[in-house]
């Protein structure tokens, strides 16, 4: 057999501020590597003019392979530039009217100079709802459900000037739902076609701006949420999470839990609360553990678990990318639902891993008792050209929850063969190992 070794490559995110790459000395610093083309697009049409302004459509449009936005939602604001009032909304609301008072007979919907925008729930009236309309904030990935990664409301807007040359909001701010995204000013772009009538008719929209709004972790600066363990049936010991991967653990040995900051949610209050989670040497809400279960002659498995440490919440539509060169095989995954995503940087293949519906959708909290975790067994089929256990070869390169990098052991705490450096002594435990599945078939 032919081993590869182990790489390990490190992978940044950080913020372009809406400035194109090419014009960034660090460029190669402004994407996620593994999704280098992933973005949330706010696209903003003008689509008919009224006696009083215009009629648009808003779209938050979520290009993220990965990283969905989950509950309470985002929260989308901007300046108007020109006095401009929202008349009316449907499909979300403004958090604030605002001193409406220069209209005593029709107040508008909001008179605030910078709006704060949320998305409608999924239950609200028929009255109040648009098409594309109502997800109560919430985005799937991009590569789990386009059908569900993205939401539109639409906004009857008072405009000063009658005579076309309106200019759309400045100062873009997203949160989806805490900090860490930034966002480009509104550029031109071409109109926005709609179809109609089965798609039989297309209409144009009159005008159209875009503004890309991307995630950097350096922009957060938050805490890590996840940490990966591993183990392997070939050892006997099993590689934790690294020490204070998420924080340290208090003094008091005793306690069952332990606090942790807690990630900034739709207001600024709930930033200085202390979320609950299990007491451990990681300290982290959720760990990921692969464990290296069996090894026939043309397949292996492995174990993938997700344990949420977090007292406090659930995580609903949770997602799991796992960096590995064995996914360049046929894979097959019985508890969750799978896909294989190209890699743009690097050798390994990348396998996205998320619940089925109705089933495990749902990461559900721990309690003092249990853990709550969702687990599946991958079956992969063999390379023989490049299949090997040694080296570290059958475990992870890198691991995302939720879009988030999870901390990894370090290499030289993986679950290694036994007498590793002999050549002959691990051809010989492999026949052993092969010639037991023979008998167990």
């Amino acid at each position: 057999m032919r081993s590869k070794s182990i790489i390990f490559q490190t992978s940044s995110v950080a913020c372009c501020n809406g400035v194109p790459t090419t014009t960034l000395s660090l460029s190669k610093d402004c994407y996620d590597p593994f999704d280098p083309n992933g973005n949330i697009t706010i696209t903003y049409d003008i689509q008919t003019w009224t006696t009083r302004g215009y009629v648009g459509r808003v779209t938050v449009q979520n290009y993220y392979q990965f990283r969905h936005v989950e509950k309470p939602g985002w929260r989308l604001g901007w300046t108007w530039t020109r006095g401009e009032v929202i008349w009316s909304m449907s499909g979300a609301f403004v958090t604030k009217q605002g001193n409406c008072s220069l209209f005593k007979f029709d107040p508008p919907h909001s008179c605030e100079k910078s709006p704060v925008i949320l998305d409608l729930v999924s239950e609200a009236s028929l009255e109040n709802r648009s098409e594309g309309c109502c997800r109560s904030g919430v985005l799937s990935a991009w590569a789990v459900d386009p059908s569900k990664s993205f939401s539109s409301f639409e906004i009857s807007v008072g405009s000063m000037d009658g005579n076309g040359n309106e200019q759309p909001p400045a100062n873009i701010t997203l949160m989806a739902p805490g900090p860490g995204y930034t966002c480009s000013p509104f550029l031109d772009a071409h109109p926005t076609v709609s179809s109609l009538i089965d798609g039989k008719r297309q209409v144009q929209a009159f005008r159209t701006w875009k503004s890309t709004c991307t995630y950097s972790i350096f922009v957060y600066n938050k805490t890590p949420l996840c940490c990966v363990s591993l183990s392997a049936f070939y050892n006997p010991s099993i590689t934790p999470c690294p020490t204070c991967s998420c924080g340290c653990r208090e003094a008091n040995q005793t306690t069952v839990q332990c606090t942790r900051d807690k990630l900034q949610l739709s207001t600024m209050e709930s930033a200085n609360l202390l979320a609950s989670v299990q007491c451990s040497d990681h300290m982290c809400p959720v760990r990921v553990h692969w464990h290296v279960k069996t090894n026939y002659i043309d397949h292996w498995k492995v174990k993938l678990t997700v344990s949420n440490y977090n007292h406090d919440r659930n995580y609903s539509n949770w997602n799991i990318l796992v960096q590995h060169p064995g996914f360049s095989q046929s894979t097959e995954a019985f508890s969750f639902n799978s896909s294989q995503l190209p890699s743009v940087r690097y050798g390994d293949e990348l396998a996205l891993f998320w619940g089925i519906e109705y089933y495990n959708t749902e990461l559900v909290q721990s309690t003092e008792s249990n853990v709550g975790y969702v687990t599946t067994d991958i079956l992969l089929e063999k390379d023989l050209e490049s299949f090997t256990l040694s080296n570290g070869w059958a475990l992870p390169r890198r691991v995302y929850f939720n879009g988030d990098n999870c901390q990894m052991p370090l290499p030289d705490t993986f679950p290694m063969l036994p007498n590793g450096s002999s050549k002959q002594s691990l051809s010989l435990f492999i026949s052993i190992i092969l010639f037991l599945n023979l008998l167990f078939w």
